[in-house]
């Protein structure tokens, strides 16, 4: 696939005429899918597809289109087909004054050894583990591909292969165990303490449920739960563009308003994380990117549009300008130790719909779910009814936050449409002092 792809590039550049330029960002994949229900395979599949983006620009012009290629050499025909159709489109749209390519050439490859045993091997593992579990979920493993290059001789490549295993246990009513296993490797130890742990909190679940009263509440926030919330914030928190708007969530943050705890250092770890280290208009992107340290505003992501627009220095970021390999440092406490800890009050597992209730304040809102336990004198004593919270970042992850744990969880968007996510997180559990139920 890969000399596939830059012999095409070649191609495109005898194509050009006078002062055309092109870009070329390919997205593929081998992927194997096995759907799990009742602890037995239900269906399996394979897709394989290859994704091309081919932008012709002609000064500050530019026109697109997206491509499905065969990988044969067939695909050259098309391109010639899609160059003379985009190239009598140029007249027609206007100059993009924030438009900003690399013009500084960087060849990158990075090229993971894919360790991953054969799927059907996979399969017999989880199966085993959950032999009398009521198993539902979805294995996706196998190869993901990036490919940059341009008119100016640039080629970067990226190849991974990784798993992701988006499941849960199922006990009688609604009583559900959910988890979210991935990597680069694979472990069939590992995922039978998954299972094993996972099914002690399923037979808790059959212990009658505590619903609180609304009010304030010690609580653990597992890697999961944490992730929840990093997400929400990731939707505008880091953008330098939503930042400079006055939308970010984290505007008071940025403007030195307010602060985070002393404890809360996250940043966005490119080196990392799973995603290629390239974007879509050829830049690079930093080994790391400082987001906050101790609490405090230290960095944001910043487009290649929105470099040129405000006139500073970009970070590669992707067009939406979220993180792709967010990374939170750990902290000191043992996992162990987190139930003593937490003495008592409330284990958080898995927090589900949540949304902004007062972006501004960066105030959230959404409910508890999913072997989610009420703790006395740090043992779990019963599954915590559905409750809803309604709690700002700012005491979460800021006054409120008492301490992260030392061990920390790699979590993979399990996302599928259209084609495999690769975004990660890296993350610890939370303790917290005081934690918002309102109903």
């Amino acid at each position: 696939m890969r000399e596939h792809f830059f012999r095409l590039a070649d191609h495109l550049r005898t194509r050009l005429e006078g002062s055309e330029e092109f870009t070329l960002w390919l997205v593929a994949e081998q992927s194997d899918f096995v759907r799990f229900n009742g602890g037995k395979v239900r269906q399996a599949g394979r897709v394989e597809q290859v994704y091309l983006e081919f932008k012709l620009l002609l000064g500050n012009k530019h026109v697109s289109q997206n491509l499905s290629l065969s990988g044969k050499d067939d695909d050259f025909a098309l391109l010639d087909q899609v160059v003379a159709d985009l190239r009598s489109a140029l007249g027609d749209v206007p100059d993009d004054p924030y438009l900003l390519l690399n013009r500084t050439p960087r060849d990158s490859e990075r090229v993971l050894a894919d360790t991953l045993p054969p799927t059907a091997d996979m399969l017999n593992d989880i199966v085993t583990a959950a032999a009398g579990c009521d198993l539902v979920g979805i294995l996706a493993a196998g190869p993901i591909y990036h490919g940059f290059a341009n008119s100016l001789g640039q080629s970067n490549w990226h190849q991974a292969a990784s798993w992701n295993f988006d499941w849960s246990l199922h006990g009688p009513g609604n009583q559900a165990v959910k988890r979210g296993s991935a990597g680069t490797d694979w472990s069939a130890e590992r995922l039978r303490a998954e299972f094993a742990h996972a099914s002690a909190e399923l037979a808790l679940l059959a212990r009658t449920p505590r619903h609180p009263m609304p009010g304030s509440y010690r609580a653990y926030f597992t890697p999961a739960a944490v992730a929840e919330l990093l997400q929400v914030l990731n939707l505008d928190g880091f953008s330098e563009k939503q930042q400079r708007a006055k939308r970010s969530p984290l505007v008071r943050l940025v403007e030195g308003e307010a602060s985070l705890s002393p404890l809360l250092h996250l940043a966005e770890d490119c080196a990392n994380g799973m995603t290629p280290g390239f974007q879509a208009e050829g830049f690079i992107k930093p080994d790391r990117i400082e987001l906050i340290t101790a609490g405090r505003h230290a960095g944001s992501l910043v487009s290649p549009r929105s470099a040129s627009e405000y006139g500073i220095t970009g970070t590669a970021a992707e067009g939406d300008e979220a993180g792709r390999s967010l990374e939170l440092a750990a902290g000191t406490l043992a996992q162990a130790d987190v139930l003593a800890a937490l003495g008592t009050g409330l284990y958080i597992a898995n927090l589900w719909y949540l949304n902004f209730s007062e972006q501004s304040a960066c105030r959230i809102t959404g409910m508890t779910r999913f072997a989610c336990f009420w703790v006395e004198q740090g043992k779990i004593v019963a599954p915590l009814a559905v409750m809803r919270f309604d709690d700002t970042i700012y005491r979460l992850l800021g006054s409120e936050l008492e301490a992260l744990t030392r061990e920390r969880e790699m979590l993979v968007d399990p996302g599928s449409y259209g084609a495999r996510a690769c975004a990660s997180v890296c993350l610890p559990g939370a303790l917290v002092k005081r934690f918002n139920l309102v109903s």
